[in-house]
This record gives structure tokens, C-alpha cells and sequence, in this order.
């Protein structure tokens, strides 16, 4: 008989889950080598950690109901998260939960209006530092005893429905030029082909656009000047030399090539890239979609972003209306 595999959850953390976070607070701190200043970590009760949620949020999770990470978001008048108490119990360490909590903090800070997230890390721990620069954090500046590492968050913005999904696409068709590069990623049937579609409305982009999840790729010729539009499913490949051996290098010039899945794959494609992430919500009836905007190089200004949102929002009252959370809420 098999043993059975251990039940990760992750959680928006709260007032009830205090006493489960200090717990993993002082193990995980508790296990470094004693440092200079000493670190102010095993001071955390539930009371501080409870007030630290309620000005702000977190991600707890657990591993078959036993404490197992924290990470605390306390946001600030700048609009920037900072991430405090990023910790793993000792007993579940190396297993990627650290990693799945950060990218919920993402999608936790964004909510809180957050255009940036920052945390403190310690110089004797390089490992530490080298660990958040692979996930796309930058030393911004020395601080007593370590650094500061940041990064930019992406715009995130609430679709109500297919029909809003699609005015987005052609919102971004309206900013689109020949030569860009549109990474769609996130759940299955969030709605990425949708947006797709509206871009390729935008673009006045001839033919059915529908998912070619079998033939890979189509050209879609645009219309009255307009770039063509190059609609990529990336879904059934495993590897950035499968995509290439698609030779979307002859048309990238002159298109706007969108890769649906292509999260991981498609980034050799250009440098300068829109990257628009679609999720579902925990309600499999509710049609609202998360979307999170970034972009990589200068194509993509963080005016365009902005305009993109602002545009989104101002086209749909709902969008104001608090979603059906997904992530950490959806597990608990």
C-alpha cells in the first residue's frame, strides 16, 4: 500500500490562523545560524501577527493541516507591498511551497492596490538573495545589515463577462503594432482565445479565430492597414525549440503574434513583450475573470498598462465589484 501524497493547502490568511504562523515564524527563524543583529522574529505572538493582517494580508499554508509557510504583505502609501516573515517550517522545506506562496502574494498585493513589492534581505544569507533575483526580483538599494529587493507588479483588472473579455482584446489590438508579441497564460477556459478573438476583431483580422490547438498556428490577414495577426496555441508543446521550429520568425515582423500558453515557451520570441494572464474564479457559474497585465522591455509603457485598466474599468461598472477570489481563497 502506497502512502498517501501530503495535502498542500494555501490560504488567505487570518485572525484564525495566527497562532499557526508564529509557530512557523520561530521554527523557520529559530533553524538559521545566529546572526548579528539578532533577527526580531521570535518576538511575533498572535496578537502582532493578527493586527500585521488586518492593516494588511498574507498566505498561510499548511501541510495536511500542519503549519508549514507564512509570508505577512504589509502594504504602504507608496503602493508598495512589503513582503515580512517569509518563512517555511523546517519539516516541509523544499518542496516549492515558498515559491507557490510568493506568486500568490502577487495576485494578494495587486488586490491591495499595490503597484510594486519589496522585502529585506539578510547579507549573510547569499543563497537568499539569489533566490528572489530568479524570480524576477532586483537589488534596489542597501539597507543596514542586507538589501531591499523589488519588483514590479502587474495591473490587474476584473472581466465580467466573454463580451467584456473581448472588448479588452480589441483594446489591445488599438495599441497593437506589427512586430508585437502577446503572451496569453492562466486557467483552462478563462477565456484567452476570447481575447484573441477581440484582438483579431481589433486588427479587423480576416477568418474564424477559434483555438488551433490541433494545427498549432494560423495567419489571419488584418484589414485596412493593420498588421496581421499570427494566433499561436502553445498548449501541446513542451519545449521553446518546438515553437521555433514553427518558423514564427517569418512573420513576426510584420504581425502581432499572440501564443496562447505560451508562458515558458514563447518568451525567445521577442524581448519586448505584453504578458496578460486570465483567471477564473472559485465559482465555476460566475463568468468574472482576473486579469493580470506586465510586460517586458519599453514597448509596453506602464501608460499603456494604465490606459488599458482605466479603459477596462470604465467600460463596465461591475468591474468594480469584488470577484470571486481564486488562489489562496479558492483552497481555503
Amino acid at each position: 500500500m502506497t502512502e498517501a501524497e501530503p495535502v498542500v493547502t494555501y490560504h488567505r490568511a487570518g485572525a484564525q490562523h495566527a497562532a499557526g504562523m508564529v509557530e512557523v515564524i520561530h521554527a523557520a527563524f529559530g533553524a538559521r545560524p545566529p546572526l548579528d543583529p539578532p533577527s526580531t522574529a521570535d518576538a511575533e505572538t498572535p496578537e502582532t501577527v493578527t493586527e500585521a493582517l488586518a492593516a494588511g494580508t498574507g498566505v498561510y499554508a499548511t501541510v495536511d493541516d500542519r503549519p508549514a509557510g507564512v509570508i505577512i504583505i504589509e502594504p504602504s502609501e507608496s503602493g508598495t507591498g512589503i513582503l515580512r516573515r517569509v518563512s517555511v517550517h523546517p519539516d516541509f522545506q523544499r518542496h516549492g511551497i515558498a515559491s507557490t506562496m510568493v506568486a500568490e502574494c502577487q495576485l494578494l498585493a495587486t488586490e491591495l492596490g499595490c503597484r510594486r513589492l519589496e522585502l529585506f534581505a539578510r547579507g549573510e544569507f547569499p543563497e537568499l538573495i539569489g533566490y528572489w533575483q530568479h524570480r524576477g526580483f532586483a537589488i534596489v538599494r542597501q539597507a543596514p545589515h542586507g538589501v531591499v529587493l523589488g519588483r514590479e507588479l502587474p495591473r490587474r483588472l476584473l472581466v465580467p463577462t466573454p463580451d467584456a473579455m473581448h472588448e479588452l482584446g480589441r483594446r489591445i489590438a488599438a495599441r497593437s503594432r506589427a512586430g508585437d508579441v502577446i503572451i496569453a497564460s492562466g486557467d483552462l477556459g478563462a477565456g484567452k482565445t476570447t481575447l484573441t478573438q477581440g484582438i483579431g476583431s481589433g486588427l479587423g483580422a480576416t477568418g474564424q479565430i477559434i483555438s488551433p490547438t490541433f494545427v498549432l498556428s494560423r495567419i489571419h490577414p488584418g484589414a485596412d492597414g493593420h498588421p496581421d495577426l499570427v494566433h499561436v496555441d502553445a498548449y501541446r508543446l513542451s519545449t521553446p525549440d518546438e515553437l521555433l521550429d514553427l518558423d514564427l520568425d517569418e512573420s513576426l515582423d510584420r504581425s502581432v503574434t499572440v501564443v496562447e500558453w505560451g508562458e515558458g515557451i514563447a518568451e525567445q520570441l521577442s524581448a519586448e513583450r505584453l504578458q496578460v494572464l486570465v483567471l477564473r474564479g472559485a465559482d465555476p457559474e460566475d463568468e468574472t475573470r482576473t486579469v493580470l497585465l506586465s510586460s517586458s522591455g519599453e514597448r509596453w509603457s506602464d501608460d499603456d498598462l494604465d490606459a488599458l485598466v482605466g479603459a477596462a474599468a470604465d467600460s463596465d461598472d461591475d468591474t468594480s465589484r469584488v470577484d470571486q477570489q481564486r488562489g489562496v481563497a479558492a483552497h481555503g
